[in-house]
């Protein structure tokens, strides 16, 4: 059978980062190892992989509120004017960014986003048109992709997202909000200093605060105080961050630290040389440690990437299986009081049946005995294929009601659209008892195949620990990163090494080896050679 586009495409990332990032190649064959098990649990499409629900590329997203700089700082980052800036809105598009191999700056449709496994906006579509029907069709006025040549951008996407409001935003636009915050390896927060009285921006702050304080992942979340040049000239930078600490705490963050920056272009004229130096003092200092943390998320997408391949895995085994086995379970019950009430009103009518044509004798129902053997047996086979019949239409029956009953379930939430799948693909499975409390396609043998993908992402991360971390420090020589020391031939007990012989240098591969220079995707070439 013919290889699928998406499983072609996989194919070409897995050869891609076979060269820039061996373990995360192999993270991706661990994937299509879930997708194997998913399938035959019926949670995904027989073209559905895991693999392309998450970036494999490093992610940087940008969110805030309107005029609160966004596009100025990333314009900054990048050195180029890429993004339009202003007061007021000047883009209602979420706009990806990615380094381009063309001397000049490109800018592509939403759909080279949503047809691109690469990106982490693949078959966003899909999605959108599950919460918004006919906007599926419209990506491009949700999504863009944007290309220049700049060193910046080198094995990295960023997400610059328009400003935010979610009084006046669409289901569609906050579900990319959260699918952007979801596959971030860093997500820079943006407030404007010039306005710090949040309460008319209430919804907006139980979004991007509220909801994130209390993630796993929390840390990843910066809160970048911008324009802070506006307190010049009252030099009263400590009061504005404090207002803004008072108005989060009321949204739970009581916790953290404000970045405060704002444009290196600007002069501030007019304002107290001492004040001036002061202020790019903390813009300085504040931009260092953003900008540090940004050249770390190479580092924190490996781990990320791992982490959704264990989180996903575990979600199969804790979440999935256990709300599929209670529905089954619902099945069976339905099923089970169905049929005793068809079967036991067929035998009350053939009891009446019986009694009123006086065919009951001695016990016996006399027209079936006087019948020779052969006609009996006949009989007797067509009257227990009848309630076999029976019995399979009662359970499709039963069946039918409790997917009805999981449709009408708000308890699933996200988990809606795999389990209601996975039932359908439990209903196909006529020859399958409906007393067995397991989902369709799962036992031993595939917990044993589960196990092992668990088993290989704590692998992974130790793999990755090798790689980035040496808390004992041996086997390292000083000042040389990554360069192990040579080590010394074993010497048998009791037996000398020998004078001036050389320790030979060790066979084993370098676990710290740095990986090779990712220069990130391109949307002008395949980056996969």
């Amino acid at each position: 059978m013919a290889k699928s586009s998406k499983q072609e495409r996989i194919k070409r990332l897995e050869k891609h980062l076979q060269m820039e990032n061996p373990i995360l190649a192999g993270v991706v064959t661990s994937f299509q190892k879930l997708d194997r098990i998913a399938r035959s649990l019926g949670l995904i499409d027989a073209d559905d992989s895991y693999a392309t629900q998450v970036s494999w590329w490093p992610v940087v997203s940008v969110l805030g509120t309107f005029s609160a700089g966004k596009s100025t700082f990333l314009n900054q980052y990048v050195g180029q004017e890429i993004q339009r800036t202003g007061n007021q809105a000047v883009d209602d598009k979420f706009t990806v960014l990615c380094y381009g191999a063309a001397e000049s700056s490109s800018a592509l449709p939403g759909l080279a986003l949503d047809s691109d496994p690469r990106f982490p906006f693949y078959q966003i579509s899909r999605d959108i048109e599950n919460v918004a029907t006919g906007e599926g069709r419209r990506v491009d006025s949700y999504l863009q992709l944007k290309t220049c040549r700049s060193e910046a951008l080198q094995g990295k996407i960023f997400i610059d997202s328009p400003g935010f409001d979610a009084d006046q935003q669409r289901n569609s636009t906050l579900l990319i909000i959260d699918h952007i915050i979801d596959l971030s390896d860093l997500v820079l927060v943006f407030f404007d200093s010039r306005h710090p009285e949040p309460g008319a921006m209430a919804d907006t702050l139980t979004h991007l605060v509220s909801s994130t304080i209390n993630r796993a992942d929390a840390t990843k979340f910066l809160y970048v105080l911008n324009q802070i040049d506006n307190t010049a000239r009252e030099d009263n930078p400590e009061e504005v961050v404090a207002a803004w600490q008072r108005a989060l705490a009321q949204h739970g963050l009581t916790a953290g630290r404000f970045y405060r920056i704002y444009a290196r272009h600007s002069n501030l004229e007019g304002v107290d040389e001492q004040v001036r130096k002061r202020l790019e003092r903390i813009r300085d200092e504040d931009l260092a440690d953003i900008e540090a943390r940004i050249r770390q998320v190479e580092v924190e997408r490996a781990y990320r990437i791992v982490g959704v391949l264990e989180k996903t895995a575990r979600h199969i085994e804790t979440v999935q299986l256990p709300l599929l086995a209670a529905a089954r379970k619902h099945w069976r019950r339905a099923t089970f009081w169905l049929s005793n009430a068809v079967f036991g009103l067929l035998l009350i009518l053939l009891g009446w049946y019986t009694v009123s044509a006086d065919y009951w004798d001695g016990f016996t129902f006399t027209p079936l005995a006087n019948l020779n053997t052969t006609t009996q047996i006949a009989v007797a086979a067509a009257l227990t294929l009848l309630v076999v019949v029976i019995y399979h239409q009662l359970r499709r029956v039963a069946g039918k009601l409790t997917l009805a009953k999981l449709e009408r379930d708000s308890a699933f939430g996200e988990e809606r659209q795999a389990i209601l799948r996975a039932f359908k693909y439990n209903l196909k499975a006529w020859w399958r008892s409906v007393g067995n409390a397991n989902p369709r396609g799962w036992g031993r043998r595939k917990q044993r195949q589960l196990n092992k993908v668990l088993a290989e992402a704590d692998a992974f991360v130790q793999s990755l620990n090798d790689r980035y971390a040496h808390p004992s420090g041996e086997g390292m020589e000083p000042g040389r990163k990554g360069k192990r020391k040579a080590r010394p031939e074993p010497v048998a007990a009791g037996e000398e090494p020998s004078a001036g012989k050389e320790p030979s240098a060790s066979k084993e591969p370098s676990a710290s080896k740095e990986p090779s220079a990712d220069k990130g995707p391109s949307a002008t070439a395949e980056p996969v050679k």
